[in-house]
């Protein structure tokens, strides 16, 4: 990336990090009236689905903050520990954490069975680019590694584009039902984030940056 485009997009990244993390913090109170739970009264008292919640929402911070470190080319280039370390973290929760957690609370999702499959794909998507990810790193396929992680990252940033769109929804006052809403949002919020990724793919961003930073 040019040095502007650059200090933009980590910005952004950082902007949304700490939003998350103020969405999060109330959830501390593992309290049902807060915000979003309060349209999941009918199964909050779901034990799986309750703990899977709180899971998922704390555990999406480390990975939209680590992941961000698998593009940077000063930290590819001068600092490859830390790529390396970041990259680890950022799988581990992923793997064990995250997406787990996503997919269970798929399952409960609003809007009902077709926003549910929606959160399904995302998040079986999600898991299977990060495993391709890693696959490919162990093999030592840098480029194809760094491709996959960048697809898996686009998913990751979902947990941004959801709410984003979302508020864009409420403070427009678009007219759509609901329901509708979330079957939007279940696929608006990824999708977009995907085709994003795949634009960069074949424009060789990956390319460039294992290329000219890999050591």
């Amino acid at each position: 990336m040019k040095i502007g485009v650059s200090i933009l997009f980590y910005s952004v990244v950082a902007y949304a990090t700490y939003l998350m993390i103020l969405i999060a913090l109330p959830h501390l109170a593992l309290q049902s009236g807060i915000d979003f739970l309060q349209t999941k009264q009918p199964i909050y008292h779901l034990k799986l689905w309750r703990w899977s919640f709180y899971i998922h929402i704390f555990s999406a911070i480390p990975v939209l903050f680590f992941g961000i470190f698998q593009f940077s080319r000063f930290v590819l280039k001068k600092h490859p520990k830390i790529h390396r370390t970041s990259g680890l973290i950022y799988a581990t929760i992923l793997l064990l954490l995250a997406a787990p957690s996503g997919l269970i609370m798929s399952f409960y999702a609003n809007g009902g069975l077709i926003a549910q499959l929606g959160f399904v794909l995302m998040s079986l998507l999600w898991i299977l680019t990060t495993i391709l990810a890693l696959y490919d790193i162990k093999q030592k396929n840098h480029v194809s590694h760094g491709k996959w992680m960048l697809r898996s990252y686009a998913l990751t940033f979902a947990a941004v584009t959801l709410r984003f769109y979302g508020f864009l929804v409420d403070y427009f006052h678009f007219n759509i039902p609901p329901k509708e809403t979330y079957i939007l949002l279940a696929y608006l919020s990824w999708i977009p984030n995907l085709v994003i990724a795949e634009i960069l793919i074949r424009f060789r961003f990956i390319d460039r940056l294992i290329q000219k930073n890999i050591r």
